[in-house]
């Protein structure tokens, strides 16, 4: 509002008015046409992890399209750079080395699993590029990074829905823990090993796994010769389907309570019957209806689930949320920063009570994970269903 006391005072209010209302006319403001907004992004679209990068990427090229249809970025088009990393830690960081000396983007998207985000977090930053991760582990944002921010509901969150599970809903004390080798398994073990005692619980065995194998029967045999209660399988698809089916082969009826890294459509066909009766964290979306009714969050979703299925014929999962979370974030932060990647970071950090799909996010320089355990569901599979697992 304008406040002269002056005849000169008001004519210079006049005059400004009038520049910013030709600015603002048709041909006379700043128009991006023309002009290509690269982001970087970095998925698994092969290798292990594909089940996660593959829906992140459908996400992506769905709000790529959507953006671009509606307008783009001031009439710039925006377009989503993405290398595969193969699973691959060191073909990750390969990429974003191409992403940002080749390709010139001034943010980066990814990647899909916590090894390969750890891999290129030195390059950007040095490069001070800023990274916006659909990985979950707690390394990446705990201690804070200044260049490097997290969709994915991490496993210092999930460990503790799982942990509250145990002690309050199943009621165990002792459990075996059966880990990913890689980075996003063993963190989760090691969270879940610290954390435990503070819910009662007793760790009374701990085995892993490599990514890449099928047979997991031999640390089965051992976790069955304790007095474990329950086995946590902390991994991404395809291992925790193999160690369902290889406790259905063996016998084992202990509860199994796998990771928020199972939390798509992809665990159940992997397992077939051996998936009945698995138990996961994941984010509230997978089942609308624990979402509070007329939220923001609950439009995001359903507005998300509408486009994702009339796109792909595909019901939305936690990794394809990931995807749309992340992009719509960086989209957002070049619609107010434009290519000045410091800014761009400073957008995102300052984000509060942004609704996602995954969640609400509220960032800030002390925490750059964004989400709250209330995020958080406890998921069981029944008769090849998601429903509830604590009604």
């Amino acid at each position: 509002m304008f406040r002269s006391r002056t005849f000169a005072g008001a004519l210079a209010a006049f005059i400004f008015i009038g520049l910013v209302a030709a600015v603002l006319l048709p041909g006379c403001g700043k128009s991006n046409e023309g002009k290509v907004f690269k982001v970087g992004v970095i998925v698994s679209l092969s290798g292990p992890a594909a089940p996660l990068g593959q829906p992140e990427q459908r996400s992506l090229s769905l709000l790529e399209e959507n953006v671009n249809d509606s307008g783009g970025i001031d009439g710039g088009k925006v377009e989503f750079v993405i290398e595969d990393d193969e699973s691959d830690p060191q073909k990750a960081n390969l990429a974003a080395t191409k992403l940002i000396e080749q390709e010139g983007v001034s943010v980066v998207i990814g990647c899909s699993s916590t090894g390969s985000t750890l891999a290129i977090s030195p390059t950007a930053e040095s490069k001070q590029i800023p990274v916006v991760s659909m990985a979950a582990g707690t390394k990446l944002t705990q201690p804070v990074k200044k260049w490097l921010f997290s969709v994915a509901p991490n496993d210092a969150l999930v460990i503790e829905k799982v942990l509250m599970y145990m002690q309050d809903d199943i009621k165990v004390k002792k459990v075996a823990v059966l880990h990913d080798s890689n980075a996003y398994g063993t963190g989760g073990a090691d969270e879940f090993t610290a954390k435990a005692p503070d819910y009662g619980i007793t760790v009374v065995s701990n085995e892993s796994y490599g990514s890449a194998d099928t047979d997991m029967t031999a640390q089965l045999t051992k976790i069955g010769q304790t007095d474990a209660q329950a086995v946590l399988v902390w991994g991404t698809n395809p291992g925790p389907a193999s160690i369902a089916k290889n406790m259905q082969q063996l016998g084992m009826d202990l509860p199994f309570i796998g990771s928020s890294g199972i939390a798509n459509k992809k665990f159940i066909e992997l397992a077939g019957p051996a998936a009945e009766g698995v138990v996961f964290p994941a984010s509230r979306l997978i089942l609308p209806s624990t979402i509070p009714a007329g939220s923001e969050w609950a439009k995001v979703v359903e507005e998300f689930s509408s486009e994702y299925k009339a796109k792909y014929d595909l019901d939305i999962d936690t990794f394809a949320a990931h995807g749309w979370d992340a992009g719509n974030m960086v989209v957002n932060a070049l619609q107010e920063a434009g290519e000045d990647s410091a800014l761009i970071r400073d957008e995102i950090e300052q984000l509060e009570d942004y609704a996602g799909a995954d969640g609400v996010f509220t960032y800030s320089p002390k925490d750059h994970a964004g989400l709250t355990v209330d995020a958080l569901v406890m998921v069981k599979i029944e008769n090849g269903q998601w429903v509830e697992a604590v009604q």
